[in-house]
């Protein structure tokens, strides 16, 4: 099935009113009229130096990407806004190649950043970002949006991982084996099925360092919320300390020991340059 739809995918650059007015109509039925991006942005976004890009199926939208420029008084780069996939067709791997038709498109452009957020507890986003195309997030943002009531959102602080994709820049990654010597800054144990932090260890004599996650966030909200708010919290301390100290996130891996756990990998920033 997956190797059959994507032989017929094909992703353009949209430039015209009808074909982001259908962009639209696809993000409302994703997510909501109200989270939908109005036309008249995306209009003026492909005039200004962003652009829209859409996913087909035999002639059929089924997903878009949206960038606009951003500037940080410094340099320019492009803001990832949004990536939206029709149910029926998420987990094909659509999203990754959205994501590299979106690198090509910005370096024909002339940016070399590509910079969004995502939520650091969101393992499927984080072994795309991090993993798949090379990416690296770089500052902790607590509460990014507020108070938001969506089901993957209500009643947890919304806090954000900043992503930086150099997109000039291959990304050289450890292998597995040396990772699995590198020394973890939270204990964990399961109860219930379900990965549990407990005490973490702030100490930075290695140059490299893993922080466990768990891999099945949504579930753990709908069945133990409390222990949701632990992961969060916990977390938050962990990457807040060591991203303030100029560390960086370059990566993130299934852990061979504990079901239904990742292992984010931290590094030093001028290790990595």
């Amino acid at each position: 099935m997956k190797k059959e739809v994507l032989s017929s995918l094909s992703i353009r650059n949209f430039h015209s009113v009808k074909e982001l007015e259908a962009v639209y109509q696809l993000e409302t039925l994703i997510w909501s009229v109200e989270d939908a991006v109005p036309v008249n942005h995306t209009v003026a976004t492909v005039k200004n130096g962003g652009f829209v890009l859409g996913a087909f199926i035999n002639e059929e939208l089924i997903g878009f990407q949206y960038s606009f420029p951003g500037f940080d008084g410094k340099r320019a780069y492009l803001c990832s806004h949004s990536l939206g996939i029709h149910d029926e067709y998420r987990a094909l791997g659509i999203g990754e190649k959205l994501k590299l038709a979106q690198r090509e498109t910005a370096l024909v452009k002339g940016y070399d950043l590509i910079s969004w957020t995502y939520d650091p507890l969101e393992t499927v986003n984080a072994n795309l970002n991090l993993h798949k195309l090379g990416a690296v997030c770089t500052r902790y943002i607590e509460n990014a949006y507020g108070e938001m009531s969506d089901n993957m959102n209500a009643g947890i602080p919304t806090d954000r991982f900043l992503v930086e994709w150099r997109i000039n820049n291959e990304k050289p990654q450890c292998s597995q084996d040396t990772i699995a010597q590198l020394p973890r800054v939270i204990e964990t144990d399961t109860e219930n099925g379900f990965s549990v932090p407990l005490k973490a260890d702030l100490r930075d004599d290695n140059d490299k360092l893993l922080v466990p996650v768990p891999g099945n966030f949504q579930d753990i909200k709908k069945q133990n919320f409390s222990l949701a708010l632990k992961w969060r919290e916990t977390t938050k301390n962990v990457f807040v300390h060591f991203l303030n100290k100029g560390w960086i996130v370059t990566d993130l891996v299934k852990d061979r020991t504990r079901e239904h756990q990742y292992l984010y990998l931290l590094e030093k920033e001028e290790i990595c340059r």
